[in-house]
This record gives structure tokens, sequence and C-alpha cells, in this order.
């Protein structure tokens, strides 16, 4: 892959997120694994569509990137992909990109998702030292079944997909009986993600369910 462009939001005005530092990467860094590429993805419509199509050109580089990080108080959380994901080289996560972050978030509490496929290359390997690190890397599931999988490879927490009439629960179970607690931004129980922090925690004993949501939300759930 062709070097990557980031775009740092240093204020973040998404009410879902809270006036937290954000960032986004170009649309070239989300992997075929993602079964939301150009199919119900949340940031293919609306403002958050308008500001990932222009960060090829006014983006800036991992070292440009790795700055804004460092400019975030020890403490605090910031999101890494509001959309796109982790820089990668034909699917395989770089790991120069990566540790580059990991190193830039000491003592911050910057978190993400990642669709990547764990079997390929050194993805598993990369991603459970990142969040050994302090980085979190949270696994994105396509439904409670895939969670379980990925609950089951040990390389960092899990969120999944659930339907958009989760959002009336507060916690649900996967099929092997693991607890998901439903986004609480998404249900009232908390205001946005600076106020919840559960994605931000590396080692945490249950997993994360977000509500189908947006305008392509059928195409979401039928994921």
């Amino acid at each position: 892959m062709p070097t990557i462009k980031y775009r740092v939001t240093q204020k973040s005005r998404n009410k879902k997120t809270g006036p937290i530092m954000v960032t986004t990467s170009e649309q070239k860094s989300c992997p075929a694994a993602c079964p939301l590429k150009n199919n119900g993805c949340y940031a293919d419509s609306g403002p958050l569509a308008l500001v990932w199509r222009d960060v090829a050109k006014v983006g800036t580089d991992i070292n440009g990137l790795s700055d804004k990080i460092k400019t975030v108080k020890d403490g605090d959380i910031w999101r890494h992909n509001q959309a796109g994901d982790l820089a990668h080289n034909r699917e395989a996560i770089k790991a120069t990109h990566l540790a580059a972050i990991v190193k830039a978030n000491q003592g911050k509490r910057g978190f993400t998702y990642t669709h990547h496929n764990m079997a390929i290359g050194d993805n598993a390997h990369l991603v459970r030292n990142a969040n050994r690190a302090g980085f979190t890397i949270n696994l994105s599931g396509n439904n409670p079944d895939h969670a379980d999988e990925l609950v089951d490879l040990d390389c960092g927490p899990v969120v999944t997909i659930l339907p958009e009439s989760a959002q009336e629960l507060t916690t649900t179970k996967t099929p092997k009986g693991r607890k998901i607690v439903i986004c609480p931004a998404t249900n009232g129980r908390a205001k946005n993600c600076q106020q919840c922090k559960l994605c931000a925690i590396p080692h945490r004993g249950f997993i994360v369910g977000f509500p189908a949501h947006g305008i392509s939300k059928r195409k979401a759930e039928a994921v």
C-alpha cells in the first residue's frame, strides 16, 4: 500500500465521541475483510463521508500524526480512526505505522477498532502487543458468533455489531455465554465516548455491542 495519510481533528464536534481528539485514515486503509466496506459503513454518508474523502488531499503522514498524538494530555482518551482502519500492506498491518502510534500514545488512552484479519502475517502479534502497551485496539465482530471467535484469539478486546433493537437493552450474551454490554452512548447511560471510556479499556472482561445505526443501518443489520 502506498503512503497513507491521516486527518486529525483536535477537538471533535461529533456528539457521539464528545470533544476529544479523533483521527481519520484514508479509505484505502480499510481491509477487504470488513463486510461493511462500501456496504453499509456509517462513514459512507453524512458529514463524516465528506471528511473521509478529503483525507488524501489534506491529511498528514505518520510523523505528523505522531506529533499530534503527543499533544494529548496524559490520561486523556482519544480515538484513532473515526473512519478508516490500521494502515496495511496487502492486508498485513504496517508495523512501523502502528509502532509510531503506540509510542506516541504512551501515557494517553488512545483506542481504535479494526476489521483486519488476525490470521494474516503478524497482525495478531502486532495487535496483541499494542494492547499490552496501552494503545487499545478493539477487534470488530460482525455479529455475536464472530465476536466469540475473536475473543478466542486472545489478541485484544472485542466489539460487535448488533440489531438495531438491541439499543433497548443494557446487556445481552453471545452464543458461548459471554457478556455483551450495549454501548452506553447508544441507550442514554453515557453522553459520549469521552464520558463512557469502555472502548479504551484494553483488558476488559466483556464485549461492547453497537446496535446498527445511521442511514445504512439496514445493510449493517444484514451483516
